[in-house]
């Protein structure tokens, strides 16, 4: 396998392992959401115990995300519910594909369906989008980031699913890195004024990235001593004007309003990043669904 791929592997891993660190309160949340006192549906056409067994379906081609999610949802309603895969977290899949299964008590079945599916399908949609446009930069240095544009509460489901597509995650909160932005820049009173405020607050391992919107300001920001220029909203060939200026000097990454759509008019510029919120906020579900629930003598 080669280097980058067991990386990448190994990256995915890791950012799995600090979710389960952090999703059982998240799912927590949205079960309580879905149930404030009973499923009183459920309760109302199975009121006992009775074993069942019911598939999970793909109803669109996609990239599937969110399966130990999606499992964890029914184990915290009923730990002895079993719920088996037939593909993992990055795999592609097909419509029509069935892609594993639950079994368990079918009234857990009933009251976890949909909380279950809308963090499968969430989460598969966004790495099915940001597969599509990570695949659009293949052969380039450009690497494709998420942004905070996120779901409250779904940043760190909605941020592991950019990873599983191939994409890679942008400072994940504001404790995390500095980013002097518009009104930052406003707030300091300038460019140069902002840059060297950050360099005497933050920490000295941490870098600063500064947005600019035209290249007086990218000058600016480079005198200043900037790490990384956020070429916000640019032209096209201001922006490979700027990639030029800041050769050795500084990092760049180029936003605004990146889609599936354009981004490949961004292909040839050269920036080191190419952030796109609309992996998060705009990347439509996977259709999945819970089909063929049937009771089963044992268990």
């Amino acid at each position: 396998m080669p280097l980058l791929r067991r990386l990448r592997k190994r990256e995915i891993a890791m950012n799995n392992i600090t979710m389960r660190m952090n999703a059982d309160e998240l799912i927590l949340m949205a079960l309580r959401e879905d149930i404030t006192s009973e499923d009183i549906t459920t309760n109302s056409v199975m009121p006992v115990y009775q074993a069942g067994e019911v598939d999970i379906i793909c109803k669109q081609d996609g990239v599937i995300a969110g399966l130990d999610v999606f499992k964890r949802v029914f184990e915290i309603l009923d730990d002895n519910t079993e719920v088996v895969f037939y593909c993992k977290d990055g795999d592609s899949v097909k419509n029509g594909d069935k892609i594993g299964l639950v079994r368990g008590d079918i009234r857990v079945l009933l009251s976890g369906e949909r909380t279950a599916l809308n963090f499968l399908q969430r989460m598969s949609g966004i790495a099915t989008y940001t597969r599509e446009i990570a695949d659009l930069l293949k052969g380039t240095k450009t690497k494709l980031l998420d942004t905070r544009k996120t779901t409250p509460n779904m940043r760190i489901f909605e941020k592991y699913s950019v990873k599983v597509g191939g994409g890679y995650n942008h400072r994940y909160n504001l404790s995390d890195g500095i980013l002097l932005k518009d009104n930052h820049i406003g707030a300091a009173g300038g460019v140069k004024e902002a840059v060297r405020m950050a360099k005497e607050y933050a920490p000295f391992v941490r870098k600063i990235e500064i947005e600019v919107e035209n290249l007086d300001m990218l000058m600016e920001a480079l005198e200043a001593g900037a790490d990384i220029v956020m070429l916000d909203n640019m032209s096209v060939e201001d922006m490979k004007k700027a990639v030029s200026l800041c050769a050795g000097k500084a990092e760049t990454e180029c936003s605004g309003n990146v889609t599936r759509e354009n981004v490949t008019k961004l292909v040839d510029i050269g920036v080191d990043y190419i952030s796109s919120g609309a992996l998060t906020h705009s990347s439509p579900i996977l259709d999945l669904s819970l089909k063929n629930l049937h009771a089963i003598h044992s268990i």
